[in-house]
């Protein structure tokens, strides 16, 4: 086994006690997850203070894919079936959410009478 891979392995694995509480990379990676997880929020309400009403903007699908792809990672390296199971799935939810704000947009643009006709001839 390559010496930097039992290394990487070693320090990957590695517990610490900081606070009273058991710490390890794993850790900071299920907080990172949450961290950008919980940004979808953030965003959301800021967007919905701005514009006077509820909107949900497409950069909280964003923050939401890339929480529960990071979430899912972490639970799958915990080997935790709860977690995966809840996380699993919901990136494909966000994703198709993407797409049909795309589609939105695309048929609203199509419907657009052009402000530039082409002229022919």
């Amino acid at each position: 086994m390559n010496t930097l891979a039992l290394i990487a392995i070693t320090w990957i694995g590695k517990e610490y006690r900081f606070l009273g509480l058991d710490w390890s990379y794993f850790v900071i990676l299920g907080l990172i997850g949450n961290a950008t997880f919980s940004m979808r929020f953030l965003v959301q309400w800021i967007a919905s203070e701005r514009q006077g009403e509820s909107v949900i903007p497409v950069s909280f699908w964003y923050w939401s894919i890339a929480g529960s792809v990071i979430m899912c990672l972490y639970f799958i390296f915990k080997r935790d079936p709860v977690g995966i199971l809840a996380y699993l799935p919901n990136s494909l939810i966000y994703i198709r959410n993407l797409m049909l704000i795309q589609k939105g947009k695309s048929a609203a643009t199509a419907a657009a009478p052009s402000q530039h006709p082409r002229e022919t001839g």
